[in-house]
């Protein structure tokens, strides 16, 4: 073990930087003097009657000589106190600084301070051991065992310092438990730098590229001090230690906090509480985590919760994000991400966003293998069900439901907005696509509301599309038409035993697609199976598969008219034909879910060649062509909506009429989604099971309202009348 060592009386608040790494006519506070938010000319030396005051209030110091003050310095404001080293400060006057119901004098007692520069009006009581930290104005610290800096705090940034070793470099495991996906963590991380860095492990140069602009990214030199922005309140704390704190931000009970950079500020204050430990991490602005809560090697999304207890171990939670009273560990989790019950587990994942783990949910078992390289991979909704657990190695189409059940084999779902159910009587899995659309539309279209109205981030760096409909789920809808028709030409060639009549996919999508598009009665009695979705030996059944197809459909029709009809809106001077001319010629079919931005494939390539190149050498770089790119975002996607409508309507040219009658189509899907959101919110109601709680229904209206005093069902009513009258509007350009 480590032993103690004896110094000379004079070492404390001195040597900081060994001579070693002093650059030649530099002092151990050259880095330190940069890093002050004043200038220097604003202090000066103690005078004789102030020193004698401070040592008739119990203070002393290793050189007085060392010490600097401002012009309106209350030495009475300061008591019992030590201070080694050179120490710095602000304004002290006999003032009183209140937050909530703390209410303490502006000074300094009962504290030990080595080798700090603090801000004004600030208030440092009941501190047994405060080192190199710079403290900005008007904070309050009281009640601190110790908040110490060293020479070498790298304050959560994955870098090494100079003549460190490679090996002492943090890393976060993301996605897999091996550690064959690790990254580098740095203060503006968001999770598509995750998911580039994560990803793309075959392209070792992308790597080589990351790793030396992210270590470029910071000073190696040694001598960083702490930092505490201004009007910060730290209170009742055991331990600080390397860990830069940003303005606003309120700390309160915490045990401890190690080498972390917590990013905060007046519109986006961060709040850490009680009983929290947090190590090795970068916490975003307007976070909050309370209540026992663990985190080591991890990145904290902007406006993100930790809560009751929660686990969070190498691993990067997205903005806008909850996770309570669970373990998480290994995961790349994009933004919107809810986690929030007792028990629940998941490991060695990436969940795409917009997503709702229930408790006792068990994502990621290793029980099927031996090694500890597996993963899953699972679109953005993904939503398993209470008591769910599932295996590696999976992967889940978007909007994926999984309902109670102990999910005995690795599952490939290629179909979303899917449920999906382990029936064990019949011992056969079974998939019902299109759930959420025909069953649960007051959920589905809350969702993208609800995300919309919880992203309350001031700082929009990370760029996300809330959408359940765009052009990543559009094109696996499309893909899951084609899968469909292919089973359902298999199994009504299978009932009529001549399989081996159609071996060409193509021939069997035409096929099934003429099957899927005729009289319902004429496969309503087959038994559609799926393949290569299960990996076992029983069978995988698709339910519904007519309706499942038709709603497929009117999924992707009503995605590609709701567009064009934003860029005529948009264009008030634009024709039909001008729509055509901007808007055919092709489009991106290959999207990406870059971390909650979607992008095309090719320009995902083309930003790698950029990095791989030297021609972007910056993370600032990268964030200004993920910035780019969302700014091409709706034109790309209006573009996708084009070909996908000509695409559905079977046709190379749309025409006028075929557009006028789209556009109707497109109401009559808008007049369907708000019946549908009145009808799935109406059954809570029409339950009579939820009757049984309330003596009447007056105390049921006075205490739920009714199914017509929901807020989201007016906001729908009123969504539909403005598309009704969008469609009516740009209707009447043609008359």
């Amino acid at each position: 073990m480590d032993t103690v060592s004896i110094l000379p009386a004079n070492s404390i608040g001195t040597g900081f930087i060994p001579p070693l790494h002093l650059p030649e006519g530099k002092d151990e506070y050259y880095i330190r003097n940069k890093q002050i938010p004043w200038s220097k000319d604003r202090w000066r030396h103690l005078q004789s009657d102030e020193i004698k005051k401070l040592i008739d209030n119990n203070n002393t110091s290793d050189d007085w000589d060392k010490m600097f003050v401002t012009d309106q310095f209350d030495p009475g404001q300061i008591k019992n106190s030590k201070f080694y080293g050179l120490v710095r400060l602000g304004n002290i006057r006999n003032i009183i600084l209140e937050y909530h119901d703390l209410k303490v004098p502006a000074g300094i007692t009962n504290s030990i301070i080595i080798s700090c520069d603090i801000g004004d009006d600030t208030a440092i009581h009941e501190v047994r051991y405060l080192s190199h930290y710079i403290i900005g104005d008007r904070c309050i610290l009281f009640n601190i065992k110790e908040m110490n800096t060293t020479n070498h705090a790298k304050f959560g940034n994955g870098i090494i310092k100079d003549g460190e070793s490679e090996d002492v470099r943090v890393y976060l495991d993301l996605m897999n438990e091996a550690g064959c996906r690790s990254v580098i963590p740095f203060n503006g991380m968001i999770s598509a730098d995750a998911w580039l860095w994560a990803k793309y492990r075959d392209d070792t140069i992308l790597q080589e590229k990351l790793k030396e602009i992210t270590q470029d990214s910071f000073d190696s030199r040694l001598g960083y001090y702490g930092i505490v922005g201004d009007q910060c309140v730290i209170k009742n704390s055991l331990i600080l230690k390397d860990v830069k704190i940003y303005s606003s931000c309120y700390i309160k009970g915490t045990n401890k906090l190690k080498n972390l950079t917590i990013n905060s500020s007046e519109s986006e204050p961060t709040q850490i509480g009680e009983g929290v430990e947090l190590v090795n991490g970068i916490i975003g602005y307007g976070c909050h985590i309370f209540y026992g809560c663990k985190a080591v090697r991890f990145i904290l999304g902007d406006n993100s919760n930790l809560k009751y207890g929660a686990r969070l171990i190498n691993s990067f939670l997205g903005d806008n994000s909850t996770i309570s009273c669970c373990e998480v560990l290994n995961n790349l989790i994009f933004p919107a991400h809810e986690q929030h019950h007792n028990n629940s587990f998941l490991i060695a994942s990436v969940v795409m966003g917009q997503s709702n783990i229930a408790a006792g949910a068990t994502i990621g078992s290793n029980h099927n293998s031996r090694a500890n390289d597996n993963e899953i991979q699972a679109g953005r909704g993904f939503w398993p069900g209470l008591c769910t657990s599932v295996k590696h190695s999976c992967r889940f189409a978007s909007f994926t439901l999984l309902s109670k059940a102990g999910y005995p084999a690795e599952l490939d779902i290629p179909l979303p907005f899917a449920l999906i159910n382990n029936n064990a009587a019949e011992d056969q899995l079974e998939i019902l696509p299109a759930f959420w659309w025909m069953y649960n539309m007051y959920a589905l279209t809350r969702n993208t509301w609800k995300y919309h109205n919880r992203d309350k981030r001031m700082r929009k760096i990370q760029n996300i599309e809330f959408d359940f409909l765009a052009p990543d789920t559009i094109e696996e809808i499309v893909h899951a038409c084609r899968l469909l028709e292919i089973y359902t030409a298999e199994a009504y060639l299978r009932s009529k035993g001549d399989l081996l009549e159609i071996e060409d996919e193509n021939k069997l999508v035409e096929k099934g697609r003429r099957l899927l598009s005729g009289n319902e009665e004429q496969i309503k009695d087959l038994e559609i199976s799926g393949e290569d979705i299960e990996k076992s030996n029983r069978k995988v059944i698709i339910l519904k598969t007519y309706k499942a197809y038709h709603a497929y459909h009117d999924m992707i029709h009503y995605y590609a008219v709701k567009n064009l009809l934003v860029f005529m809106d948009t264009n008030p001077a634009a024709s039909f034909k001008t729509m055509c001319n901007v808007l055919e010629g092709g489009c991106e079919h290959n999207w990406v879910n870059f971390g909650g931005q979607l992008i095309p494939e090719k320009d995902v390539d083309q930003l790698r060649s950029d990095i791989r190149s030297g021609d972007i050498s910056s993370w600032k770089e990268i964030h200004t062509r993920y910035n780019s790119l969302y700014e091409d975002y709706p034109g790309e996607k209006q573009k996708h909506a084009f070909a996908i409508l000509c695409s559905i309507l079977g046709t190379d040219k749309l025409t006028e009429k075929l557009w006028i009658s789209s556009m109707d189509k497109a109401m009559e899907i808008q007049e369907f989604i708000g019946k549908q959101v009145y009808n799935t919110r109406k059954k809570d109601f029409d339950n009579p099971f939820r009757w049984r709680t309330f003596r009447n229904s007056k105390e049921m209206m006075a205490s739920i309202g009714t199914v017509e005093d929901n807020s989201f069902v007016k906001q729908i009513r009123k969504q539909t009348d403005d598309f009704k009258k969008l469609v009516n509007r740009i209707k009447n350009r043609y008359v």
